[in-house]
């Protein structure tokens, strides 16, 4: 059954195959991102381990510009899910509740993460301790987890579905809007 260019069947979701090249520039951006995300975690563990040493304050600024950094590149990707991808498979399997839910709710929790982590960095003053270190630091972290595991979700489930669901002119039209993003 020839389906189009780029684009292939797959049975039901989490069925793993072939994905049209919406799809796969959505699942292409997760390796870059995930080894950015390793790099945060790794950095706010040595926080959170050496937070009782003199350099913790300059060890939370330079992960606050990772932070902002990869918070930008984030942006972008979820954005592309959010105002594309979202919207077109919620006509099919609705929006609030099932999968649609779960991943806007994960994107909301990671952002929330995050955010409170730079908030957190900008009010620091001469009175926070190691403690506190430890605790800004577990906020990326936290936020590095729920990323890791939703990644996985829309590699797994989410796209796969996508390929199953969307026309093909759906497709040709996700690529399209999210090349415009």
């Amino acid at each position: 059954m020839d389906i189009g260019p780029g684009c292939g069947m797959t049975g039901f979701a989490g069925a793993s195959g072939p994905l049209c090249t919406g799809l796969e520039r959505l699942k292409g951006e997760h390796p870059p991102l995930l080894k950015r995300m390793e790099e945060l975690a790794e950095s706010a563990r040595g926080i959170a381990a050496d937070a009782g040493g003199g350099r913790w304050k300059e060890a939370l600024r330079f992960l606050e510009e990772k932070v902002r950094s990869f918070t930008a590149d984030l942006d972008l990707h979820s954005r592309r899910e959010e105002e594309v991808l979202f919207p077109m498979m919620a006509q099919y399997i609705g929006r609030e509740t099932g999968p649609i839910a779960v991943m806007e709710y994960e994107h909301e929790q990671a952002k929330a993460r995050l955010s409170a982590f730079l908030s957190e960095v900008e009010r620091l003053d001469g009175s926070a301790g190691a403690g506190d270190a430890r605790r800004i630091a577990g906020e990326v972290e936290a936020a590095v987890r729920i990323l890791m595991d939703h990644f996985m979700k829309e590699e797994n489930v989410l796209f796969p579905m996508a390929e199953r669901i969307l026309s093909e002119a759906e497709k040709e039209e996700l690529m399209e809007r999210i090349q415009a993003i």
